[in-house]
């Protein structure tokens, strides 16, 4: 039986990142339609016939630039997150100001009064109370 599966499986894309994701987001529909909300298990259904299709094309030139696409995205959204949780972090022993000149964002230690902070990329000079 399973070298039947992978006979059928060869030359077929396959699951990857984007499959997985759109697995779990079919699956929290069909959770959410046990609350009767409409639609819901209409855009589940439609998902996972989505990700079959995916998982069994044979054009993986395509399916792959879709993933890579994901991934991007996927990425991006993380080092922002990552970038908002560092600045939490630091919130409470730095400021950040943003230069008035050119919007470059500069970090000074808190509590050392009003000081005269000057930017790196454009040499502008302003002055902030940490």
């Amino acid at each position: 039986m399973r070298e039947r599966i992978m006979r059928f499986m060869q030359g077929r894309y396959g699951n990857d990142r984007l499959g997985q994701v759109m697995l779990m987001v079919a699956l929290v529909c069909v959770v959410l339609s046990l609350f009767r909300i409409p639609f819901i298990s209409t855009v589940g259904l439609a998902v996972l016939v989505l990700t079959y299709y995916r998982m069994f094309s044979r054009q993986i030139a395509k399916r792959s630039a879709e993933n890579q696409k994901y991934m991007q995205l996927e990425w991006k959204v993380k080092a922002k997150l990552q970038r908002k949780r560092q600045a939490l972090a630091q919130r409470k022993t730095h400021r950040i100001y943003k230069c008035p000149n050119c919007r470059q964002k500069i970090r000074v230690p808190r509590n050392r009064g009003r000081i005269a902070i000057s930017c790196r990329k454009c040499g502008t000079e302003f002055i902030r109370k940490t």
